[in-house]
């Protein structure tokens, strides 16, 4: 890769670094329970709202029940976006904003994984920029008004959007998968209730599990960290490490349940500060071209990737180490933590790589790769055009 290209990328990192600073980054104020939620609707005199859910948590497992008796209690009125699909697309959220306006809403609800939570975060957008399309705000900053009041309700434990700025969004004509970046997106709730997670079979569980430690790492082994992002990355580490073989292994263990709800929180708290990084940028082609979940994506690649950094990334992933409780030298400890994530996807079922890579697709994905990784993404090593192109043929299934 050109060096000259190489030195603009770290420049504008360390700048966007600085810059963050100076925006109004914020926590979501946590509420313990389902039940909370018309409570605090209430309490804002909120007379309307829209929940944004999906068509299996709310016709098939019957979820969302319990949030409309609560709500219906109140004497709060509610409409029901169940269409979201995985990998949300710009038709779901017209169809949300049509919805929203024609019951009079005044807040959203995201109800279950990260699809809900970023097709709710899109409507938002939406409704506070009424003449700006969906694809006018791709990239950082682009929104820049106040959203409706949005509770996010995880039912999995990974993506961390009910604590992130990100809403990514797939355009279901040309398949490309972008985020909107911007701390208006940062959800005013975050609802953590692990009684909703009990149920999510394995593959779900396994899967948005390494989702979260993807965030945590990429975060944690970028350059535009601070005390908080590192602090809420280690402990997310931790409390993976520590629960999501449980949670795998025992659905109803709710112990795990919550441990894995408040590490992907953390996780989510750090990244929507300190970026991710590759893992994401190639995760995201896979999702806009063949749909692959996210959280599968994302823990195939990121063993793939930390081989892909090597040395460059040994000091942070030997401190990753550290809070897992391995040993040794920061080589030897930086190489036994990629090897750990290795395992646990193994134990979990998970595939080494990706069926259905099509040769013939890949320049493009690169292209869009490179495009959302630089010069945004404050990675420790940055990948060329070549290194994604050989990235690719190195996770697809032969």
């Amino acid at each position: 890769m050109n060096v000259f290209y190489k030195a603009f990328c770290r420049t504008y990192q360390f700048v966007m670094k600085i810059a963050a600073n100076f925006l109004p980054f914020r926590q979501p104020e946590i509420l313990e329970g389902l039940e909370k939620v018309p409570e605090q609707i209430e309490k804002l005199g909120i007379a309307s709202v829209l929940i944004v859910t999906d068509d299996v948590l709310h016709n098939k497992l019957h979820l969302i029940d319990g949030l409309k008796e609560g709500l219906e209690a109140k004497g709060i009125k509610y409409a029901v976006y169940d269409k979201t699909v995985p990998n949300p697309t710009i038709d779901n959220i017209e169809e949300g904003v049509v919805l929203y306006k024609e019951n009079g809403c005044n807040a959203l609800i995201a109800f279950g994984g990260g699809s809900p939570m970023d097709c709710a975060k899109g409507i938002g957008c939406r409704i506070a920029s009424a003449n700006k399309e969906i694809p006018k705000m791709k990239g950082v900053l682009k929104v820049m008004k106040k959203l409706p009041v949005i509770f996010a309700v995880p039912t999995t434990s990974g993506t961390g959007s009910e604590a992130t700025l990100a809403a990514v969004i797939s355009n279901s004509v040309t398949h490309e998968k972008y985020a909107i970046n911007d701390p208006v997106l940062i959800p005013k709730y975050a609802v953590l209730d692990p009684s909703l997670t009990l149920k999510l079979p394995k593959h779900i569980t396994s899967t948005t599990g390494m989702d979260a430690l993807t965030h945590a790492v990429e975060a944690y082994i970028g350059s535009s960290n601070t005390e908080l992002t590192k602090a809420m990355a280690i402990k997310a580490t931790k409390l993976i490490f520590e629960n999501l073989k449980n949670a795998y292994d025992n659905g109803e263990d709710i112990k795990a349940r919550r441990n894995m709800q408040l590490a992907s929180y953390y996780a989510g708290v750090a990244f929507t500060r300190a970026y991710v990084g590759n893992v994401h940028a190639i995760a995201h082609t896979l999702g806009g071209f063949y749909g692959v979940p996210h959280g599968l994506a994302n823990a195939v690649i990121l063993p793939h990737i930390l081989d892909f950094y090597g040395e460059k990334a040994y000091v942070k992933l030997s401190e990753l180490a550290n809070a897992v409780g391995i040993k040794g030298t920061t080589e030897a400890k930086a190489k036994q933590f990629i090897q750990a994530v290795k395992d646990m996807n193994a134990y979990m079922n998970i595939p080494t790589t990706i069926d259905g890579i099509k040769e013939e697709d890949i320049p493009t994905m690169v292209e869009r790769a490179f495009k959302e990784a630089n010069p945004l993404y404050p990675v420790p090593k940055i990948m060329s055009k070549e290194d994604f192109t050989a990235m690719y043929h190195e996770i697809a299934t032969k």
